[in-house]
């Protein structure tokens, strides 16, 4: 992962890539989809808030489809916000910004006071029904109107316990395989960031700062949308699911 004179970030963007399509193997086609109700929303140029932004991925894909569009990524993980500000140094049309989603002023550390799009994928999981629903009033505070929020995320319909375990079931057959093929798992990952001279420090942090990997309740679809309503936006409904993930957009 690292070259002569420096970290190659490119390479670090790849294997997280990776590592994360071993559990999504889908997740192209919810960047895809994403893109496209960002377009048709609210146009081929827009400013978009990557929340809890990791090492960018959602940035990567916007500006590949929309060179006009502008981004500003905020997360709090040290080693993914390495990762991200190594991969976009240099381009003016992407800020950070290190920030805990749980502080009540996080929002106060944005360049902006509004954004056209409000986008974040496999992420917002590890926070627990409550403090997701203030992160959800914080953000509609932020989308303009007219604007939107997507969510792509895993989220659990427990009125459906049958179909559950079979899904699960059939998606964990498919990763042992890939796994006995060599793919790496998210521990697996992080030992080797650990490794790297310039991720070693950043990793040893966001140990301390999150400890093990740690999910929430993940909540239904139809949960996030009634709460998406109640604290601002005007309409919510799914625009893409998989048998285990779904993509959720709410319009201010």
């Amino acid at each position: 992962m690292t070259t002569g004179v420096g970290t190659d970030w490119q390479s670090w963007q790849e294997s997280w890539d990776r590592q994360q399509e071993w559990y999504m193997p889908d997740r192209e086609d919810r960047f895809r989809i994403m893109l496209d109700m960002v377009e048709a929303s609210v146009g081929p140029e827009p400013r978009v808030l990557d929340l809890a932004c990791g090492t960018g991925s959602i940035t990567a894909r916007l500006l590949a489809r929309f060179p006009n569009a502008t981004s500003t990524g905020v997360d709090l993980d040290p080693a993914l916000l390495a990762i991200a500000r190594g991969t976009f140094e240099g381009d003016e049309r992407v800020s950070f910004v290190a920030a805990d989603l749980k502080d009540p002023g996080w929002t106060r550390a944005l360049p902006y006071d509004s954004y056209d799009a409000v986008l974040t994928a496999t992420a917002l999981h590890w926070l627990h029904s409550e403090p997701l629903a203030v992160l959800y009033g914080q953000v509609a505070g932020l989308v303009r109107d007219g604007g939107v929020f997507m969510n792509a995320d895993h989220m659990i319909d427990e009125s459906t316990p049958r179909i559950n375990a079979a899904e699960r079931a059939q998606r964990h057959a498919h990763m042992d395989r890939a796994k006995r093929e060599g793919v790496l798992d998210w521990a697996e990952w992080w030992q080797l960031a650990a490794q790297d001279p310039a991720l070693a420090g950043p990793t040893a942090r966001r140990y301390e700062i999150y400890g093990e990997h740690a999910d929430g309740d993940m909540p239904s679809a139809a949960w996030h949308a009634r709460v998406l309503r109640e604290k601002g936006f005007g309409e919510a409904r799914a625009v893409w699911c998989s048998p285990s993930d779904t993509l959720l957009l709410a319009l201010k």
